[in-house]
C-alpha cells in the first residue's frame, strides 16, 4: 500500500497509525521527502516522533530540506515501526513524504529459511582467464 502526506504550515503534523486489535506486524518504509510547489528558500526540517525500547516517546529530526541546496531527500525505504508521527518543526513547507505499507500476517512469517547451503548447491564457475592482448 503506498503512502503520500504533506506537511505545511497549516497541518504540521501527520500521524500513522494502526489498528491496535490486528494481529498483524505494520511496517511503515519511507523512500522520499521532498519540498514542494510553493516551498520558500527556508530551512524545513521534519521529525518523526515515535517511541524507544522503553516506550517512551522520542523525537529525531529525519530531514532538513532547503529549496536552494537541498530540496529531496532519498530514505532508501528507512522502516518505521507504528504509529509514528511527522512534524515539521522548523519550516511552513509543503514537505511531501512518501513511502509504502506493508501489513504481514503473522501466520504468513512461519516459513524457515536454510542459511548453510551445502557444497552440492553451489554452482561451479570455470577459473578466470586473463585477457588476450
Amino acid at each position: 500500500v503506498l503512502l503520500g502526506c504533506e506537511l505545511t504550515a497549516s497541518t504540521k503534523s501527520y500521524t500513522f497509525q494502526v489498528d491496535e486489535e490486528d494481529d498483524s506486524d505494520h511496517i511503515l518504509a519511507l523512500s522520499v521527502v521532498c519540498l514542494t510547489d510553493g516551498a520558500k528558500d527556508e530551512c524545513n526540517v521534519v521529525e518523526v516522533i515515535g517511541r524507544n525500547h522503553e516506550n517512551q516517546e522520542i523525537a529525531v529530526p529525519m530531514a532538513n530540506l532547503k529549496l536552494s541546496c537541498q530540496p529531496l531527500l532519498s530514505l532508501d525505504n528507512f522502516k518505521l515501526q507504528p504509529p509514528v508521527t511527522f512534524r515539521l518543526a522548523v519550516g511552513s513547507g509543503p514537505v511531501h513524504l512518501a513511502g509504502w505499507h506493508r501489513i504481514m500476517h503473522r501466520e504468513d512469517a512461519s516459513f524457515e529459511e536454510d542459511d548453510d547451503l551445502s557444497e552440492e548447491d553451489e554452482e561451479e564457475l570455470p577459473p578466470i582467464m586473463p585477457a588476450k592482448k
